[in-house]
This record gives structure tokens, C-alpha cells and sequence, in this order.
């Protein structure tokens, strides 16, 4: 199987990403260009520890409010929100 037909494609912000299996979403995230926070005064911030530690990789997943970006592996069809792509205040 070529490496193109494992991709795994996943929506970030209303994005189609493809991945290759194994992926967290917190990576996807940043190869999609997102950022999954702002700060308190609008700027784009990205995870930071990359271990579940620091939050600032939390995202909406499928719904699910406060999902730890850096945890958790992409799926198919996974729907992933960012507070990074919401607009500025």
C-alpha cells in the first residue's frame, strides 16, 4: 500500500488535513497552519510542552470541549475546532 492510500484525513477548522497514521492532532494542528490558542490579547499561540502538562493545546474534538491536542492520535474523520482559528477579539 502506498504511502498516499495511508494517509488519514481529518477537518481543522474547517480544513481538510491529511496525516500519516500515528499523528497527534496537536501536529496536525500546526502542519495546517492553526494555532490551537490565542492569547488573552488575541495571539496565536501553539502547545508548548507537548505532554498534557501546560494546556495550551486544547482543542474541540468531535464535540468534546478541552480535548489535550498533544494526547490524542488523529482519526479519520475527525472533527477538530481551534480556538486559534476563531477570530481575534
Amino acid at each position: 500500500m502506498s504511502e498516499q492510500a495511508r494517509m488519514i484525513a481529518l477537518t481543522i477548522d474547517g480544513v481538510t488535513v491529511e496525516v500519516a497514521p500515528g499523528t497527534t492532532v496537536a501536529c496536525a494542528a500546526l502542519v495546517s497552519g492553526s494555532h490551537t490558542r490565542r492569547s488573552v490579547i488575541g495571539e496565536p499561540r501553539a502547545p508548548l510542552c507537548g505532554m498534557g502538562i501546560c494546556m495550551e493545546c486544547r482543542v474541540t474534538i468531535d464535540g468534546v470541549h478541552h480535548q489535550k491536542s498533544c494526547q490524542i492520535l488523529c482519526a479519520a474523520g475527525m472533527q477538530v475546532t481551534t480556538e486559534g482559528g476563531l477570530s481575534a477579539p
